[in-house]
């Protein structure tokens, strides 16, 4: 395993934080749900480092498929329940759905621009 590197899950939670401010400006979200971004930052990053840097070198397409399959698997699936008890419209939905698939695609481009090297 290798370590973790702090100053990308930073700026991958800081990158997320606008992709998700940007799209989804004037809904109504509170700033914690950009704050927020750390937590799946950070645990990118772990499992990222876990993968280990020789892997992601040789593999990079690693970092697209771990930061899109953590929002295709888990973050989509939770959104659309959430917000399909919560009567928001399937419009609304898919574009959040959207909005966090690129957040998640751009947090792994961060790491893998500065991650591992």
């Amino acid at each position: 395993m290798g370590p973790v590197n702090w100053l990308a899950v930073i700026l991958a939670a800081v990158l997320a934080a606008a992709v998700l401010w940007l799209v989804g400006r004037g809904n109504g979200r509170g700033n914690w749900v950009y704050l927020l971004q750390i937590i799946p930052a950070a645990m990118l990053g772990h499992a990222l480092a876990r993968i280990g840097p020789d892997k992601l070198a040789a593999k990079p397409q690693l970092f697209a498929m771990q930061s899109a399959g953590l929002a295709l698997a888990i973050v989509i699936p939770a959104l659309w329940i959430v917000q399909s008890r919560s009567g928001v419209s399937a419009r609304q939905t898919w574009r959040d759905s959207a909005a966090f698939l690129l957040a998640y695609l751009a947090m792994g481009g961060v790491f893998w621009a500065i991650g591992f090297k």
